[in-house]
């Protein structure tokens, strides 16, 4: 496995819409491989294929692990998830707003509204089909990394952007894939 090169808005592919996943061979899960270590080391909870420069339609997923995640995210927490050529086919009606982060925008956080609900459909790494109902944290890292598989950042829907201060920005650590 291979920790990649995260990059940053200045790479057109972060603004491109990704193509759609056709080829689930070796090549293709070694890419799985290595986003899930290069989100891993970042550290992050969500990772994006445009993000490592490959525009396909592909994210990986996974909240933190800790004592305190596993009370506050129960089974979600630690848990990974490969979505392959995902789809957000339903959601709630309520928004929440809350703060997100980004790998590819270091240093800076921001305020956006998301649905607190949302059923994904796609498929799993290897092309099975699948299906995941996620509310609340979860929910919002589905919604910030399926938004970069159409070329969209938070920044672009973010009511308020800012960088935070080191001490809040401790307390931002686990913010989506930042």
């Amino acid at each position: 496995m291979t920790i990649r090169t995260i990059i940053q808005p200045d790479n057109p592919i972060l603004r491109k819409k990704a193509v759609r996943v056709t080829s689930f061979d070796a090549k293709f899960q070694t890419l799985v491989d290595d986003m899930v270590e290069t989100m891993l080391d970042a550290p992050g909870v969500g990772l994006a294929a445009p993000q490592v420069a490959i525009s396909q339609r592909l994210i990986v997923v996974r909240l933190a692990d800790d004592e305190e995640s596993r009370e506050e995210y129960g089974d979600d927490a630690g848990k990974l998830y490969v979505l392959v050529n995902p789809e957000l086919i339903k959601h709630s009606r309520r928004q929440v707003e809350g703060v997100e982060a980004c790998l590819s925008i270091p240093g800076y956080v921001g305020k956006v509204w998301r649905y607190d609900e949302v059923i994904i459909t796609g498929q799993d790494r290897y092309g099975k089909p699948l299906r995941v109902k996620a509310r609340d944290w979860l929910a919002r890292v589905f919604q910030h990394e399926l938004d970069h598989l159409k070329g969209k950042l938070y920044i672009d829907i973010a009511t308020e952007v800012w960088k935070p201060e080191p001490e809040e920005g401790k307390d931002q650590a686990e913010v989506i894939d930042a």
